[in-house]
């Protein structure tokens, strides 16, 4: 074993033993498994572990190893992504048409009309440093990056919580999986026209991107479909064609100029599932070898975040993305949830889940940080942001529960219906 090839193994061993301690120590304190590996990734990286004597962070991860981790960072996104496409499940949409679709539209354009303006104004005062890009593609992208909703964290919080398969939990889910399908394209289209490395004229890159997604579900999706209802069929599991499925999507839209997250995503949409529902064994298949490797994608991260080179003013724009982007966002989802029929608790709730972002914000961070639409400031300044949504959303709704808990009334122990009962006043 080379030297190189013993500093990413031992890289990795580290990784997975911090995130793992870091997550079952979010989790205790009911917080979602990725709060804690996003503070992991801090940790290990230049802000934390990288200011004490000697810069440990260096020696950990040394700059021949780093590309080698980060390679197999990416694969974990593209396995995880597909796993986003595919648990998406447009039935419980059509259960709550009007709730889903208000939810979904109010709670993605609001945020991303106050985001584009904070962009505008980052803008006006001189704090882009974009090195690929237009001031379009940036506008856009950090629209964007405050409207995401993480639908896997926000899924696994209504698990946790115990809400799955109730209205508040089907009605979230559902609008945050509409809110994904919308905030990719967006963001692709945010990519288009930058001058990052492999990318194309954007019209070029529009029709593409049309002709790839067109193909995929008119050609791919009822072949897939139509080979696993095959009687016979020599694919006894679905689990390969997805793994295969996750990697060509993610290799077809890189070569279109566009990062391998977008055709991972597309994949994991258009992939067949049994009577409408994602397949257990595949979803599970795909969560598992994902989420395993996904704590080297937040050490990444932590890698280009260094809390202590923030400005003031840097702290100050952070206010202001979670009083816009972050109010912005909860209050839409309450508004949009009272205008569809829910009740004060059932909105307050579904205002508290969509405004949840973790892991779905980070990539489109990455993302951006990568054709170089932000830079290494805004990049950790919405990290941050993406931190903290994330995790104030268990303590949300524990106070909403408490402000709309049930008081129960005490039983009239004098029954107007009884003969002779005296009146308790």
């Amino acid at each position: 074993m080379d030297v190189v090839t013993a500093d990413v193994v031992g890289a990795i061993a580290l990784v997975l033993g911090v995130s793992s301690l870091l997550g079952a120590l979010a989790r205790r304190f009911g917080q979602p498994t990725v709060v804690g590996q996003i503070a992991a990734g801090i940790i290990l990286g230049p802000s934390l572990l990288g200011r004490l004597p000697g810069d440990p962070t260096d020696h950990l991860f040394p700059d021949e190893a780093v590309p080698f981790i980060s390679v197999i960072a990416q694969i974990a996104v593209v396995i995880f992504m597909f796993g986003v496409g595919y648990e998406i499940d447009l039935r419980s949409v059509r259960s709550h048409r009007r709730a889903v679709s208000l939810i979904a539209t109010g709670a993605i354009l609001i945020p991303l009309a106050l985001g584009s303006g904070i962009a505008l104004a980052v803008q006006h005062v001189g704090t882009f440093d974009g090195r690929h890009t237009d001031g379009r593609s940036f506008v856009l992208f950090f629209g964007v990056a405050t409207s995401i909703t993480a639908l896997p964290v926000l899924a696994a919080i209504v698990r946790e919580r115990g809400i799955a398969g109730t209205l508040v939990g089907n009605i979230s889910t559902a609008a945050a999986g509409l809110m994904d399908v919308a905030a990719w394209l967006l963001l692709a289209a945010a990519l288009i026209g930058t001058d990052a490395p492999g990318s194309r004229p954007w019209l070029e890159t529009v029709l593409l991107l049309a002709g790839f997604i067109a193909l995929m579900t008119l050609v791919v999706r009822p072949v897939l479909k139509r080979w696993f209802e095959r009687p016979g069929t020599v694919m006894s599991s679905e689990v390969p064609v997805a793994f295969v499925l996750a990697a060509a999507g993610a290799w077809a839209t890189a070569s279109l100029g566009l990062h391998p997250i977008f055709g991972a995503f597309v994949a994991g949409f258009v992939m067949p599932k049994p009577e409408g529902a994602p397949d257990a064994d595949v979803l599970r298949s795909m969560e598992q070898a994902g989420g395993m490797l996904l704590p080297l994608f937040f050490v990444v991260t932590g890698l280009t975040i260094n809390l202590g080179a923030l400005s003031g003013s840097d702290v100050a724009l952070l206010g202001v993305i979670l009083v816009c982007g972050t109010g912005g966002k909860a209050a839409a989802g309450y508004a949009m949830a009272r205008l569809g029929g829910l009740g004060t608790r059932q909105s307050a709730m579904i205002g508290a889940l969509v405004n949840t972002r973790g892991l779905t914000e980070l990539i489109a961070l990455n993302v951006g940080l990568s054709a170089g639409i932000i830079d290494d400031r805004l990049f950790t300044v919405l990290v941050l942001m993406a931190l903290i949504t994330t995790a104030m959303t268990g303590p949300l709704l524990t106070a909403i529960d408490r402000r709309y808990k049930p008081v129960p009334v005490p039983s009239n122990p004098y029954p107007a219906s009884v003969p002779g009962a005296r009146d308790p006043s």
